[in-house]
C-alpha cells in the first residue's frame, strides 16, 4: 500500500501536467482526472509551474511543502507553531524567521516570494553537500531539498542520510527519511504523526517515484 497521500500525488501530477510542455517531467498516475482538475484550479501550483527561474526539483519540493505544511491552503496570518522547535512564529507554508512579522497579513504573492527564496537557498545548500547531486532524479533532489527546508542544514550535515548518499547509496539515503519523525512536546521528544507521514511519503517518492 502506498504511503504517498492521494492529495499529494495529485498535486505532483498536476505540476507534471503543467510543466510537461515546457521540458518538465511527465508522470503517469492512477487518477489523471483528479490531477487535471487540480492543475486547473490550484493557483499556487500554477504559479510554481510557470516560474522560469526555478528547477524542476525546486518546483516539486515547493508543491510537496505546500501539501505538508498547509494541505494546499493559503495561510496569510502568522501563527505560533506550538509543535515546532522553539514554537516559532510561522506563516505561509512553514516559513519562520525574521521575515515573519506578527500582525502582518501575507498575500499569496508575498508567500510565494518568501517560499521561493528559501527553496532556492535549500537547493544551493543541497548542491554543495550532495556530491552526486546531478545523478539524482528531480524527485530525489526534491526530497533532499524538502529535508533541508524542513529540518535545516545542520540536521543534514551529520546525518546518515547524507553519508549514504555521498557513498553512492541513494536508495539507502531515501530510506532514512522515516527516521526523522521526532518533535518536542512539553519538553519531551516524541514521534509526531505529521513528521512520520512526511518521512514515509518522502521515502517512497525518493525510492520509487510516483
Amino acid at each position: 500500500m502506498s504511503r504517498v497521500p492521494d492529495a499529494l500525488r495529485s498535486g505532483l501530477m498536476a505540476l507534471a501536467i503543467l510543466t510537461a510542455g515546457a521540458g518538465g517531467y511527465i508522470v503517469f498516475g492512477r487518477d489523471k482526472a483528479a490531477a487535471q482538475a487540480m492543475a486547473e484550479r490550484s493557483q499556487y501550483i500554477q504559479a510554481v509551474a510557470a516560474d522560469p527561474g526555478t528547477s524542476q526539483a525546486v518546483k516539486i519540493a515547493m508543491v510537496m511543502g505546500s501539501y505538508y505544511e498547509s494541505s494546499y491552503r493559503h495561510i496569510g496570518t502568522p501563527y505560533v507553531d506550538r509543535l515546532g522547535k522553539g514554537q516559532p512564529l510561522t506563516v505561509c507554508n512553514g516559513i519562520t524567521g525574521r521575515a515573519v512579522v506578527a500582525g502582518r497579513y501575507y498575500t499569496p504573492v508575498d508567500c510565494y516570494a518568501l517560499e521561493r527564496s528559501r527553496y532556492l537557498a535549500a537547493e544551493r545548500t543541497a548542491m554543495g553537500m550532495f556530491r552526486l547531486w546531478t545523478t539524482y532524479t528531480p524527485l530525489q533532489q526534491a526530497v533532499f531539498i524538502d529535508f533541508i527546508h524542513n529540518k535545516g542544514e545542520g540536521a543534514l550535515y551529520t546525518s546518515t542520510l547524507l553519508r549514504k548518499a555521498n557513498a553512492g547509496d541513494v536508495i539507502g539515503a531515501c530510506r532514512e527519511n522515516p527516521r526523522w519523525n521526532l518533535g518536542t512536546v512539553n519538553g519531551v521528544s516524541v514521534v509526531l504523526p505529521g513528521l512520520q507521514a512526511r518521512g514515509d511519503a518522502n521515502a517512497e517518492i525518493c525510492e520509487e517515484g510516483l
